[in-house]
């Protein structure tokens, strides 16, 4: 698992400790407020990662390989069944299709204003 984009307090591993890839899913998905978990290299989670960074929002952006299958499997739980994941405040999104309805409706700003993702 690698994690692009990470911010100050996010722990990929913490050291010493076991953790079951749900519980790993959970615990990165609470230390950022704009987390994508995807497969390494997957287009969707580029374009997620583009749009916002064009509303200004930065997302922590979680790559999986095809040896982490635990954790892939875990994060799409976690995310509505599927990779990309998105998470906005610890609340799964969805994937591109989510995030597209969010900003088409007018709520993805306002949403990532909320979580403290972008400021005024």
């Amino acid at each position: 698992m690698q994690a692009v984009g990470i911010r100050r307090g996010l722990t990929i591993d913490p050291a010493g400790e076991e953790e079951a890839p749900a519980e790993r899913v959970g615990r990165l998905v609470r230390e950022s407020p704009v987390v994508i978990f995807a497969r390494r290299g997957c287009y969707m989670a580029h374009v997620m990662k583009r749009l916002l960074a064009a509303v200004g929002a930065h997302a922590t952006v979680i790559e999986l390989d095809a040896g982490a299958a635990d954790e892939l499997a875990a994060a799409a739980e976690a995310g509505h069944g599927a990779v990309p994941a998105l998470f906005v405040g610890g609340a799964p999104v969805g994937g591109l299709e989510g995030l597209m309805g969010l900003h088409l409706s007018g709520r993805l700003v306002p949403r990532l204003r909320e979580v403290g993702a972008i400021r005024d």
